[in-house]
């Protein structure tokens, strides 16, 4: 038997749900993990967060969040922070991630959001699916460890500067 997905916005999810799904399909820590670090306490980017729904069964989600590297200079260059990307552990090889990923990518294309990404992932993953590459990313800092080859990014806007990558400064002061 197929089973059968359906893709709706995260945000029609109840955040306890999202964060149980989180919870199965990473070890415990998440929390702590550089990535998290990265986006601070911006609010995600509602337009690119989805749910992988099998009747009203979450099994999948993707989110996305505002972040910049602050060059050297003190320049903000805004991108978008893919992830994290997660599949219910029951779930997961059907790919229903890259299913999420590429709905993502065609939003994010289709409200001119795709110019500048970046994530925290396996390189022969998404780089052959997906286009992303540490080529651009070398000089980027981090607020905490990262295995360099893993810090990618896709999109004509990247920045290729050294500088600091965090939370948006422009979408922490929409939050408060």
């Amino acid at each position: 038997m197929t089973l059968r997905i359906a893709l709706a916005p995260l945000d029609a999810v109840a955040t306890d749900r999202v964060e149980a799904l989180l919870d199965r399909a990473f070890p415990p820590g998440r929390q702590t993990r550089t990535a998290y670090k990265v986006r601070g306490r911006v609010t995600p980017i509602a337009g690119l967060c989805f749910a992988a729904m099998a009747d009203d069964t979450l099994i999948g989600s993707i989110q996305c969040w505002p972040v910049a590297l602050i060059d050297d200079r003190g320049t903000a260059h805004p991108m978008v922070m893919v992830g994290p990307v997660a599949v219910d552990p029951a779930h997961q090889q059907g790919g229903i991630g890259r299913d999420l990923l590429r709905h993502m990518l065609d939003a994010a294309a289709a409200q001119g959001r795709d110019r500048a990404m970046m994530l925290i992932g396996d390189p022969e993953y998404y780089g052959r699916f997906f286009g992303f590459s540490a080529e651009r990313t070398a000089d980027w800092r981090l607020p905490g460890p990262v295995e360099r080859h893993r810090l990618l990014a896709r999109g004509p806007d990247v920045p290729a500067l050294a500088g600091m990558l965090g939370p948006d400064p422009a979408a922490l002061r929409q939050d408060g």
